[in-house]
């Protein structure tokens, strides 16, 4: 075999061979907004099932959302919080005796009891398998940092030459809910080797997704820019969404150029002071609503929720209806990422609703142009519009906790005359007008979302 014959081979190989340096690729500066040009929508074990879910769980939700959601634009389903750990439970976390699993690099592995496809060695791989199988994509949470674990054994960090992970850790600034980790010390040599480590092995699993956690709060921006250089070689595009919040507006041009979605708040449960606290906080957000980067509400906390959750015990979500209508209208005018956080084979009819209105998740997938007209005395409006067909969307919602409400907006505030149709998108009804005026009177928590047509 002459020395040609042998260069080609070689590089005919590395192009098969998951891993080999010739098939990564830098992604171009800002290419990563690409990858989510509508806002991500799929489903996390995190409010049903806490840092306890199970390999069975996860299939049979993707096996749900395969059957019931993904022709509605649902794709994503995401492994949360602490897969390494075989003895976690439910209601809080064992830090008491956690038995952790990782690697020799200091890379965390999926639990075996729990996730029966990683034995050998083979990661998530087996499970990514099985979701793409079905035409979805897969995703896992991660916590910010190097495991304490890794520190202790002086675990040496793959892709360098003697730098172990003492070498690059602080406990400054650790995790306060949770001590699995220490912070990285985002210059220290190795650093970056090591998140570029760990995003590798995902995307040889076949990670299309990942949730890092303790990123937003306090904002620690030497260790996102780690993360988005490392995302950006590993040859995969990977959607990256911080968490949790709130994420400092002060970090919006930061975070904007380096992640696909980040929170806005801390977790949102299903109570009404979450969801007026949520609305509160996005006031601040809604210039930052573009393609491939999106201010993150949270998880949709509907439908049966706490399974083995952290709050409360197994029960469907305490929001009323008329709740649910607001949250899941507020969530998709306003773009924001839809996760929901309940077990998808346990809906009933009314929830799977919520997931599967199509003229909703048209305006949540085409609105452009997302603004607030107001938020007072107890009044909040937003709009959007359909740059494909014209329409203007209107969400009108009553915060207030004691009396109903008439909530208007004139039509020329949405830059609209008297001729227009207006239509409920919840249920599909025609809705009269006052003259030049659009308006609802509105229990309270409840709302109506508007779609306006020109004649």
């Amino acid at each position: 075999m002459n020395l040609r014959q042998t260069t080609v081979l070689f590089a005919t190989a590395c192009l098969v061979i998951t891993g080999c340096s010739s098939t990564k690729k830098a992604a171009a500066t800002g290419e990563f907004k690409t990858w989510a040009q509508t806002p991500p929508m799929g489903w996390n074990s995190w409010d049903c099932y806490g840092p306890t879910v199970t390999e069975a769980e996860v299939k049979a939700n993707a096996d749900y959302m395969a059957a019931n959601l993904k022709k509605h634009g649902w794709e994503y389903v995401v492994t949360d919080i602490r897969w390494y750990v075989e003895n976690d439970k439910a209601g809080g976390y064992n830090e008491t005796d956690p038995r952790y699993v990782i690697d020799q690099y200091g890379r965390y592995q999926p639990a075996v009891n729990r996730f029966p496809s990683a034995a050998n060695g083979n990661g998530f791989k087996g499970l990514a398998d099985y979701v793409h199988s079905k035409g979805l994509k897969y995703g896992i949470h991660i916590m910010r940092g190097i495991p304490k674990k890794a520190v202790q054994e002086k675990m040496p960090i793959k892709g360098t030459n003697g730098i172990t992970a003492d070498m690059i850790y602080s406990t400054e600034l650790q995790c306060k809910w949770l001590k699995d980790n220490y912070t990285i010390v985002a210059d220290k040599p190795g650093a970056q080797e090591y998140y570029n480590s760990i995003i590798e092995m995902y995307a040889s699993w076949g990670v299309d997704f990942i949730k890092i956690d303790d990123l937003s709060a306090p904002y620690h921006e030497g260790e996102i820019n780690l993360i988005r250089k490392a995302i950006d070689n590993c040859g995969r595009k990977i959607v990256l969404s911080t968490s949790p919040g709130e994420t400092p507006i002060a970090a919006a041009a930061h975070v904007s150029n380096n992640a696909n979605m980040w929170r806005m708040v801390d977790d949102v449960w299903d109570t009404w002071p979450h969801i007026t606290h949520l609305m509160e906080v996005s006031q601040k957000w809604y210039p930052y609503i573009a393609p491939g980067t999106w201010p993150d509400c949270d998880m949709i906390p509907l439908g049966r929720i706490s399974v083995r959750g952290e709050r409360g015990n197994d029960r469907m979500t305490r929001l009323t209806k008329d709740e649910q209508y607001t949250l899941m209208s507020f969530f998709t005018i306003f773009k924001s990422p839809l996760f929901f956080g309940g077990d998808l084979p346990s809906n009933d009819a009314f929830t799977l609703s919520l997931l599967t209105n199509d003229e909703v998740l048209t305006m949540h997938r085409e609105g452009t142009d997302v603004k607030q007209l107001f938020q007072k005395d107890g009044k909040i409006a937003v709009t959007s519009k359909n740059a494909k067909d014209g329409s203007v969307y209107l969400a009108l919602i009553n915060v207030s906790d004691t009396a109903s409400q008439e909530v208007a907006v004139p039509l020329a505030d949405l830059g609209l005359t008297g001729k227009a149709t207006i239509t409920d998108m919840w249920n599909g009804s025609g809705v009269s007008k006052k003259g030049e005026i659009v308006s609802a009177t509105l229990k309270p928590h409840a709302s109506v979302l508007y779609k306006l047509s020109a004649k």
